[in-house]
């Protein structure tokens, strides 16, 4: 029991944040808990007094020209905050239902082997910054959220609070795309809400800390890892993780069985690191 805990903690927490938020808002939006939370991930109020608001999707209310509430500004601040102390894209890893549905596609991917026949990636991951740039783009052009129309996060959220209607083809489609098509394609490679958090999230406090002596080079963590490109020092020097595209997710540390990979503050971290030299 203690191993199982020790390789799957963060999973295990994770599914149980994302889980116990869906659940939140199943209550808060249907079965009367509205005194708790109401609304969804891109506008909510908790408590009737705390207003959160997706800020990428206030941003392109921006763009649009729409006229900009002092709650939904307030709300958007506030998220912005948050995760510029914990890490952007924790959002990503431990809030977005769409995870769940990634996660359980490249699972599928390391069992059936289909990692070792896709050696090159058809796409950059760039591509979230571009379609994330399209979104403001367009949102500007026509004058509506451009990627909030059609985003499969808001169509699989509402999907789960009200009723799947046609939020189960979204979720299919994304599903066998990143099962058959493009490892980690949609978190990874396209969803601009996930490039935006990107940018917030680099300077963020809580990192993923390398320790180059206790590191065997086994590369476990770079098999999970769903951006192995921050995983850049593994076995070669102790530095921790930087890059904004990290997701904290944690699966790294939970299979490192070297104990090389940790999570740390930064700013403290830095300053072991400067007493040590």
């Amino acid at each position: 029991m203690t191993n199982f805990w020790k390789h799957y903690r963060f999973l295990i927490l994770r599914r149980c944040t994302q889980v116990g938020l869906m659940l939140l808002y199943i209550g808060g939006n249907i079965w009367g808990w509205d005194l708790i939370i109401q609304g969804n991930l891109s506008s909510s109020l908790v408590f009737n007094m705390i207003p959160l608001s997706d800020p990428f999707a206030a941003l392109q209310m921006f763009a649009a020209g729409a006229i900009m509430t002092s709650n939904l500004i307030m709300g958007a601040l506030i998220i912005t905050v948050l995760y510029l102390l914990v890490g952007g894209r924790v959002f990503c890893s431990w809030v977005c239902p769409v995870n769940i549905i990634t996660d359980a596609a490249n699972y599928l991917r390391r069992k059936l082997g289909f990692n070792q026949i896709q050696k090159k990636q058809p796409a950059t991951r760039n591509l979230r910054y571009w379609v994330l740039g399209l979104s403001l783009v367009l949102s500007y052009v026509l004058g509506i959220t451009a990627f909030e129309f059609i985003s499969p996060i808001s169509i699989t959220h509402r999907a789960i609070i009200f009723g799947l209607g046609l939020g189960w083809a979204a979720m299919l489609i994304i599903f066998l795309f990143d099962l058959f098509v493009l490892k980690n394609g949609w978190c990874g490679h396209i969803c601009p809400l996930g490039g935006f958090y990107s940018v917030v999230g680099k300077a963020s406090l809580i990192r993923v800390d390398h320790n180059e002596e206790n590191c065997t080079n086994c590369m476990k963590c770079k098999e999970v890892c769903p951006e192995s490109q921050v995983l850049f020092m593994v076995n070669k020097e102790s530095i921790q993780v930087l890059d904004g595209e990290c997701t904290n997710c944690g699966r790294c540390i939970e299979v490192c069985d070297d104990n090389a990979l940790n999570f740390s503050i930064r700013k403290l971290a830095k300053g072991k690191k400067d007493e040590n030299n």
